[in-house]
């Protein structure tokens, strides 16, 4: 019977530890901030289908607009020295202007989302509780739509210049040297340069929203600050991961979308621990 019991208490810990994540989760979904997301992702799910509409109206007002992008894009004057732009396709032109019209539909949805969001969470019974023991007094629920909008495309407008002033000259002139010194022809293929160009700009663009997302998940306690301090490492890396899914596929794109965030990250915890 000895030589039985080391195989089973590993199987006892394995079903405990089983049993506490359940109850670990089931706990946060019945906390304020779990009920809050519960709320927020109804909400969205109800709106589905205006969502759905919206993607393709902002679809159909970029598309004709899409061409003279491209051609913005590749003109000589933006191009390192050296560069060709080559299409290896018929549909190629067609798929990129589907490309960047289908981005520019989904950037619309997802500032109408943030809006939205905003706008209900602040009508949610425990964002009002917490209001009333803070004794704060808040904008209207318009004026609360206004600068959810407004400060999430200030954000937006600083990483698209982080971005085009910023990574792109240095990413390009530096692939483009990397290339040439090998004794490589440096032609691009158009759907490959755009796109480089459209996910670092969008990256930029969503990874500066986290000062604003971090001090909305602060001031309404969905996650004590001891709890988001203590999880530093774990945010810096998921920064990280984020930034492998929306920068281009090289690690010098990747540190530089990533390092922003982290900082951005930062100096909102010290916005947040100067004023509370």
């Amino acid at each position: 019977m000895c030589g039985h019991l080391p195989k089973e208490q590993p199987k006892r810990r394995e079903r405990m530890s089983g049993e506490s994540i359940e109850a670990t989760v089931h706990r946060l979904a019945q906390s304020p901030g779990g009920q809050i997301v519960a709320s927020l992702r109804d909400a969205l799910r109800r709106s589905l289908k205006y969502y759905v509409a919206l993607f393709v109206f902002g679809f159909l007002i970029a598309f004709p607009f899409s061409s003279e992008l491209i051609t913005w894009l590749i003109d000589a004057d933006r191009l390192p020295d050296g560069v060709d732009i080559i299409v290896i396709s018929p549909v190629e032109f067609l798929f990129l202007q589907l490309r960047i019209a289908g981005t520019l539909g989904a950037v619309l949805v997802g500032i109408v989302a943030v809006a939205h969001v905003a706008f209900a969470g602040s009508r949610h019974q425990a964002v009002k509780e917490r209001i009333e023991d803070l004794e704060l007094r808040l904008p209207q629920p318009g004026m609360t739509l206004v600068l959810s909008v407004c400060g999430s495309l200030v954000l937006a407008l600083f990483g698209i210049l982080y971005a085009w002033e910023g990574l792109l000259p240095i990413l390009l002139e530096y692939l483009t040297k990397d290339a040439q010194s090998a004794g490589l022809s440096t032609e691009w293929r158009l759907s490959s340069y755009a796109g480089f160009i459209v996910n670092l700009v969008m990256a930029s663009a969503l990874g500066f929203q986290a000062p604003l997302l971090t001090t909305i998940v602060l001031r309404t306690e969905l996650v004590a600050r001891e709890q988001l301090t203590s999880s530093r490492r774990v945010i810096w890396f998921s920064a990280f991961v984020l930034g492998a899914f929306l920068s281009p596929p090289d690690p010098l794109s990747l540190f530089l979308v990533a390092l922003p965030v982290i900082l951005l990250f930062e100096l909102a915890l010290l916005y947040d621990r100067i004023t509370q």
